[in-house]
């Protein structure tokens, strides 16, 4: 596979649509010059080193031997020089060897990462969601043992949520934990679709798991986590978890999805007891960002293929690139993949800005529409190659088997659909989502090209009337529609914030590939509206 990090678009996305430099005060270290030193130098990382090894690892997999996983070939090159370059640290805390950057900065390296190799970015990612909780939730003595060490990517972290009889629904797990006279706990029980639970590229796993202590209440309510090392902190011995299984998947065949057993293994408890959820929720919402730019990378490599397949394939005595259908496909990927890299890239912005109500408010959003995006425009470059799409020669296929997990991830987009409806729009009854509708309209009516903006206040109207009989709807009726929502936000937001940053930063091209989104996706927003008010009464009509 050959890859080249998009970084015109990225840095577009970045500064003019997302805003980075509104950062300066908070981040005084970063400027131009820095930015373009660590993109180019992802974007080489991600060229040169990984991209060459992702289709010889989706070929060769993972193997289990006894209960060791075994990466596929170059995997472990291919980590130490991610390790060797400190891009797992990058926004990490100082104090702990990290270099302090914004997340977003952070993002946009991940982003480079996942489309070279999707299954090699798990890796890192899954340890960014351990810091950070760590880092907002760990005692000082654990900060002091496992944060340097993840930091610096010596160490990998993991999350241990789903069971075999639990899947999103966590009040119903039943890993225990037993307090031991020593201040641990002896953890046991068995978590499943752990990503990167087991491999041989780090000596040591640091896997964070929710567990129920003896005695605690019922439901989510009981959760505690827990710090369960592959290796115990005393004595460097081999603790009580062990992998008893690796998934055979549809995709993403170089990443091991492992089934743990814990079996007495030794932890320490995260923060308070009962309180669990909390510091799942950091690390939760952490991937749920980190997966919506997978998908939007995916779709980039996807893209990037079809359109050079595209260009050398000919029909007709032509190259299909020619064709209109094709240009259709072609631009649909590259203006949509533009938008949700600007939703994700904003998301972080807002979390690094510190306003809270905007990052809760994108990260569904973000998740939600960017790997349903990963999943349609991998789907659009089987498409392009036709028959050459459908067999793994081509080469094509694997990014849509790939990118086929990524809604599933980290709380399936319904479930996203229902947290923007439920805890993010009534949470402030509507508040930060009327923020991005209003700039969406002033964005619009200043926007200079008059098609354009006429499309794009027209669908920021519908969402607003979206949005407010959301805030009154009986809420069968609005969890009927909460994912038309979810999709409708996106297209307004994805296409606001291009015109955002094409009236900072003028660009025929990113021009372009706006007034593509327009008229082909933000006129479908009155679609988007009687499907949202669809209301639970013609699903109970449905017949299965």
């Amino acid at each position: 596979m050959t890859y080249a990090a998009p970084i015109a678009d990225m840095r577009f996305a970045l500064e003019a649509c997302a805003d980075l430099w509104r950062l300066r005060e908070r981040y005084p270290d970063l400027d131009a010059d820095l930015l373009t030193a660590i993109l180019d130098g992802a974007g080489a990382l991600a060229a040169e080193t990984l991209a060459p090894i992702n289709r010889s690892g989706d070929r060769a997999g993972v193997t289990l031997e006894g209960d060791v996983v075994r990466a596929a070939p170059g995997f472990r090159e291919a980590y130490e020089a991610f390790k060797a370059g400190g891009w797992q640290g990058l926004a990490a805390d100082p104090a702990y060897g990290g270099q302090g950057l914004p997340r977003a900065v952070a993002l946009a390296v991940m982003e480079t990462v996942h489309s070279a190799n999707m299954s090699f970015g798990l890796l890192p990612m899954l340890t960014l969601g351990a810091i950070e909780a760590l880092e907002q939730h760990g005692a000082p003595d654990q900060k002091a043992l496992y944060l340097e060490k993840l930091i610096s990517g010596e160490w990998t972290g993991t999350m241990n949520l789903t069971e075999p009889q639990a899947g999103s629904d966590l009040g119903a797990l039943t890993t225990k934990a037993v307090p031991q006279a020593d201040g641990s706990y002896a953890i046991s029980g068995q978590k499943i679709f752990i990503t990167w639970g087991e491999h041989d590229l780090a000596p040591n796993i640091i896997h964070l798991v929710l567990a129920r202590i003896e005695g605690a209440p019922a439901g989510s309510k009981g959760i505690s986590m827990f710090i369960v090392p592959k290796f115990r902190d005393a004595d460097g011995a081999r603790n009580g978890v062990r992998c008893i299984g690796v998934e055979e998947k549809m995709g993403i065949h170089a990443s091991p999805t492992c089934t743990l057993a814990y079996e007495g293994a030794q932890g320490w408890l995260i923060g308070e007891e009962n309180r669990g959820l909390a510091a799942m929720f950091t690390m939760m919402n952490a991937a749920r960002l980190n997966v919506g730019m997978e998908g939007v990378a995916v779709a980039e490599a996807a893209c990037q293929k079809a359109l050079a397949y595209a260009r050398e394939r000919k029909q007709g005595g032509r190259p299909i690139i020619d064709y209109p259908d094709v240009k259709r496909m072609l631009m649909t990927m590259r203006a949509k993949i533009q938008a949700g890299r600007a939703i994700c890239y904003a998301c972080a912005v807002a979390a690094d800005a510190g306003d809270k109500a905007m990052e809760d408010l994108l990260t569904p959003i973000a998740k939600a529409w960017g790997t349903d995006l990963g999943v349609e425009c991998a789907s659009l470059g089987v498409q392009v190659h036709g028959g050459m799409g459908f067999v793994e020669e081509g080469g094509a296929a694997q990014f849509y088997r790939d990118a086929r997990i990524a809604p599933i991830y980290e709380g399936a987009n319904g479930i996203q659909a229902i947290d923007l409806y439920g805890r993010k729009l009534l949470g402030d009854r509507g508040e930060a989502m009327r923020r991005l509708i209003e700039e969406a309209v002033i964005v619009g009516e200043n926007y200079a090209d008059r098609q354009v903006s006429d499309r794009l206040v027209a669908a920021a109207g519908v969402l607003r009337d979206a949005t407010s009989y959301r805030l009154t709807a009986a809420r069968d009726n609005a969890l009927a529609g909460a994912s038309d929502y979810l999709a409708l936000a996106g297209d307004v937001i994805g296409a606001m914030l291009l015109a955002r940053g094409l009236s900072r930063e003028p660009s025929d091209e990113q021009a372009r590939l706006l007034r593509f989104l327009a008229e082909t996706t933000l006129t479908r927003a009155s679609g988007r509206s009687a499907a949202i008010k669809i209301g639970a009464e013609a699903l109970a009509d449905a017949s299965y």
